[in-house]
């Protein structure tokens, strides 16, 4: 037989083995020649047997009678136990309503007309490209003994495809999108004389027509200059550019279609380094860039260079017109760019864009809330920390802004728009200080006071004392609330974690702050002065340092342990030998607050971002050996601006007997309180003392030596709503390792840049066909500690550090390096759950920033 017979009998063979009686009508007579060569020429009961793709099955002609049917089937049908049979009826339609068939028909199922031109295009593929099978099947004259002819994969009838034999695919989109990235089969096509199929396959599919005397490098660049300028201007919402003018349109909707599949086709991963060439090289041949075609008039599809950073730059300049919801609109129908996905800077770029229309629209919502917040602070302190529905949680907005500051720093000031940024520092600024001015004025009205919060001066004797042992203190200079909330989330995935407002004692210094959180200062604590130096006093000892502090704790809680987080981060035997059979160990935590008062703005947040990862790590290591619960909390928070203060949000110092002076407060005795400031006496706060403290009553900053845009000492709600982290690890600290879990691949030899990004795969120890997806956290680590975090991928920004690793896919992830003085690092992934280490560099990596 042939392939057309061989399709057409499994089709009815299949209908035979699941209803036994299959009625097939055939109105055109088409089939009389299948019926023809099925017969075996064996009989059964006076009627022919057919082999049906192995089904064989009594065959019941229709000659003119249905009552002869009927008549014939009636023994094969009549008992419980049907025969397998065939009732053909050429040239006869079937009434649906009237069939007198029909009882034959439900008992199996009927065939009506079944489409010949569709059967002969599936056993045709084998032979010739679809858009030939389209011009053969539109060819009414052809009967199925032709078809059958055709459809004889002999190689000797005429009309087969050659480009099918070379390619060996009959789809024609593919065919020519593999032609266009190589060159290989050229020499083929000619010597087999495919051209001119060629040239129409690409007439009828895609609707160009090529010349007859060129060469095929001609043609190929000539193909390929016109899918990549229609798929462009197919998706342009506005005019041309004029240079396209030159490259002719599909007229037919299916051509436009087809030109889209073959440009899609183009940017598969496994052609992207061929369709970065080649799309650079159109791009240059017709003459465009950025200033072709405003970035508002460009659609979904990045298929030039250009086009991404045309539209970048169209949002940024939404942005700082004022029109963030504009350029969210933009953005809104770009899910993903072909060339933002090669290059991890240009994600950087993209989630900057991203976070600041965030922001904007966490600073529209919470000024919206503000003016609902009463007069009482313990409501101020309810808003800013709560997470309920669409009014939850105001530190989001400053959450937001320090993960925007942060990935700024790592960006190329020539890819960003000053404008923009300029614009949504100030939408914070503005928003911050109402937060400021209406927190500080309820505060002051309410006796300086807040019912149902815990006091800063209380964690030691409420919380840590009451905790089991052995028990971990963990004091973060600086920790303002919103890095804590990212700090529940990491431990939450190692234990049990939960997370409350405390409030921070005035003025929002460290020497105040470290002190208030030591034993006895919840019956005993003042901010005092003695020879000139200010400092707090607990039980009648004086602290104004931090050597003073330890010795007091040291002499209140005997054999306590006092280590610093880079001590147990690195984890050292000594340390190991410290802290064995210690029932309490307090970790002190300076990174933040030295990050901001003495690192470059610019990247004093990449440093801060780090400190949650090491406190996680840190808290693992010390539930290694025992130590599970534990208490963290902060000494103060911090206002962090984008910029410097201006002029006119400096204001004076008060006048009288200072004893010191910061930028966001003055301790001190008498004087005049400047305007736009606001004095509380000690004695208001609490403290057995004479000194009076003077805070802006804002955002604003005293005339005083420091940091213009890092501060603290004051009384907003970013500088004295601190966390308090109750904790008990119930995982094994030691981290697991499991071998093979993951791939990575690098693509690089040095990190030469603040942003770049690796390759990532499930491995062999979590492949296979049961594989299943996987949390995975990927981190770069140097000395133990973490110098780079994961923050995006092709999809999207990865929430807390966590992505999703499909099996069977890699994904592709920019890291954002958080300390630019490491030289060299080794990336680590490790299981979101349990932290168990599923992959480690196997050698270091040179960091070389400026290559």
């Amino acid at each position: 037989m042939h392939p057309l017979h061989d399709y057409i009998a499994g089709q009815i063979g299949e209908k035979i083995r699941n209803r036994h009686i299959v009625v097939m009508y055939d109105e055109r007579k088409e089939f009389v020649p299948f019926f023809d060569e099925v017969v075996e020429g064996a009989e059964q009961d006076g009627l022919p047997i057919g082999d049906f793709g192995g089904h064989r099955a009594k065959i019941v002609r229709f000659n003119g009678s249905f009552l002869e049917v009927r008549y014939a089937v009636e023994s094969i049908t009549g008992s419980d136990s049907v025969e397998d049979v065939v009732i053909y009826l050429p040239g006869v339609r079937r009434d649906e309503k009237g069939s007198l068939l029909l009882e034959l028909e439900k008992t199996g199922i009927h065939y009506a007309q079944p489409p010949l031109q569709q059967m002969a295009r599936l056993t045709l593929r084998k032979r010739f490209t679809d858009v030939a099978i389209d011009d053969l099947v539109k060819n009414e004259a052809l009967t199925y003994a032709d078809f059958a002819k055709l459809a004889n994969d002999s190689g000797a009838s005429e009309g087969a495809s050659i480009l099918k034999g070379i390619f060996g695919q009959s789809e024609s989109l593919p065919l020519i999108a593999a032609w266009i990235l190589d060159n290989q089969r050229d020499e083929e096509i000619e010597q087999k004389g495919a051209v001119e199929e060629f040239r129409h396959t690409v007439k009828v599919r895609i609707g160009l027509s090529l010349p007859n005397d060129a060469s095929l490098a001609r043609l190929r660049s000539n193909v390929a200059r016109y899918v990549l300028a229609n798929e462009f201007r197919l998706d342009l919402t506005g005019d041309a550019p004029a240079t396209l003018s030159t490259v002719p349109s599909p007229e037919i909707e299916n051509q436009r279609k087809a030109v889209r599949k073959i440009a899609e086709s183009l940017r598969e991963a496994k052609h992207s380094d061929a369709y970065e060439k080649l799309a650079d090289q159109v791009e240059s041949e017709l003459g465009l860039g950025e200033n072709s075609v405003a970035g508002a008039n460009l659609g979904s599809v990045d298929t030039f260079r250009f086009e991404e950073r045309s539209v970048i730059r169209e949002s940024f300049r939404l942005i700082a017109a004022g029109k963030a919801y504009a350029a969210r609109e933009i953005l809104g129908t770009r899910s993903q760019s072909f060339w933002v996905d090669r290059d991890a800077a240009r994600k950087g770029v993209w989630e900057a864009c991203r976070l600041m229309l965030e922001m904007e629209a966490l600073a529209s919502r919470v000024e919206a809330t503000i003016s609902k917040a009463n007069g009482k602070p313990e409501r101020w302190i309810d808003r800013y920390t709560s997470d309920n529905g669409d009014e939850s949680g105001w530190y989001r907005l400053d959450q937001a802004q320090r993960q925007l500051e942060t990935l700024l720093a790592a960006i190329d000031e020539d890819d960003l728009d000053e404008k923009a940024v300029a614009k949504i520092r100030s939408v914070y600024d503005g928003v911050a200080r109402k937060m400021a001015e209406g927190f500080i004025k309820a505060y002051a009205s309410a006796g300086w006071t807040i019912p149902g919060v815990v006091h800063q001066t209380a964690i030691w004797s409420d919380v840590v004392a009451n905790q089991h042992k052995p028990v971990t203190y963990i004091i973060v200079d600086a920790m303002r609330y919103e890095i804590g909330v990212e700090l529940t989330a990491r431990l939450g995935k190692l234990g049990e974690v939960k997370l409350v407002p405390a409030i921070a004692a005035l003025p929002s210094i460290t020497p105040v702050g470290m002190a208030a959180l030591l034993p006895g200062a919840s019956s005993s604590f003042s901010v005092v002065e003695k020879n000139g130096k200010l400092g707090s006093q607990i039980d009648g000892t004086f602290m104004h340092n931090r050597d003073a502090r330890i010795n007091y704790l040291q002499a209140k809680v005997p054999g306590v342990v006092t280590l610093r987080l880079s001590d147990v981060v690195s984890w050292s035997t000594a340390t190991k030998k410290k802290v064995a059979g210690a029932q309490v160990v307090v970790v002190f935590s300076s990174e933040i607050d030295e990050a901001g008062e003495s690192t470059e703005n610019r990247y004093a947040r990449s440093i801060m971002s780090g400190v949650v990862s090491d406190v996680a790590r840190a808290l693992q290591k010390l539930a290694s050996v025992g130590i599970e619960n534990a208490v963290v909390t902060a000494d103060h928070g911090h206002l962090f601006f984008g910029s410097e203060r201006e002029e006119s949000m400096r204001i004076d110092g008060p006048a009288g007997g200072q004893i010191e002076l910061h930028r966001r407060c003055w301790i001190g005795r008498g004087g005049a309180t400047p305007p736009g400031s606001i004095r509380v006496t000690g004695a208001k706060l609490g403290y057995d003392s004479d000194l009076d403290v003077v805070v802006p009553a804002s955002v604003s900053v005293f005339k005083a030596g420091g940091d213009l845009a890092y501060n603290h000492g004051g009384a907003s709600l970013q500088e004295l709503v601190i966390p308090l982290l109750i904790v008990r690890m119930t995982v094994d600290g030691a981290q697991k390792v499991e071998r093979n879990a993951l791939s990575v691949k690098l693509g690089f030899d040095a990190v030469t840049n603040r942003i770049f990004s690796v390759e990532i795969a499930l491995g062999g120890g979590s492949g296979g066909l049961f594989a299943e997806p996987r949390r995975v956290r990927p981190v770069a680590i140097a000395e133990g500690r973490e110098v780079a975090s994961a923050k995006m991928t092709s999809t999207g920004p990865i929430e807390d550090g966590v992505l999703i690793v499909e099996p069977g896919a890699s994904i592709n992830v920019a890291f954002l390096l958080t300390d630019d003085e490491v030289e060299a690092l080794k990336i680590q992934v490790l299981d979101a759950e349990t932290d168990a280490v599923l992959y480690t560099s196997p050698a270091a990596i040179p960091v070389r920033l400026g290559v």
